[in-house]
């Protein structure tokens, strides 16, 4: 099958280990499906107030650098030196939750990873999550702070109805 006629599963990587979870998670799915991963990492540049003392910043290409160092780090951490065969990676300026809609749209699955449990009183899922799932363009599922499916299903099949 030609890689451009695979299905493709689009992953949030932030480093931390929900997200770690996440794309493991989503390249032992795209195994079974035969599918390509694509690793996406955002940064965004600081913003800092004119009119207010603050330390000295990294310029944007440093947080760039940095950016895609974190991600390198995460496959790292997740494959060891053996990152499943042809994993993409991306490294984008911008919003998280406003790179990873438009990169669901042509993407068969978005993969995210949640450190919170909806069902634990007074937690709730992150904003980034909480996007996703209303303008993602094709079904998510939500990888809970256990490294698995949990319950989050219901929030990911209420998604792909949408």
């Amino acid at each position: 099958m030609d890689d451009y006629e695979r299905p493709v599963i689009v992953v949030g990587v932030s480093g931390s280990e929900a997200s770690a979870a996440a794309l493991g998670w989503a390249a032992e799915e795209a195994r079974r499906r035969d599918a390509r991963v694509v690793a996406v990492r955002t940064w965004a540049p600081a913003q800092v107030a004119y009119y207010a003392y603050h330390a000295p910043h990294c310029d944007a290409e440093q947080e760039r650098k940095a950016a895609a160092a974190g991600l390198a780090s995460t496959i790292r951490a997740v494959f060891g030196s053996n990152p499943p065969p042809g994993l993409l990676t991306e490294v984008t300026e911008g919003m998280p939750e406003r790179v990873l809609a438009d990169r669901s749209a042509g993407a068969d699955l978005l993969v995210l990873g949640s450190t919170s449990t909806p069902s634990v009183m007074g937690r709730s899922i992150g904003p980034v999550i909480r996007s996703c799932l209303s303008r993602a363009h094709c079904p998510v599922v939500v990888i809970g702070p256990e490294g698995r499916v949990g319950d989050h299903h219901a929030m990911a099949a209420e998604t792909m109805s949408v």
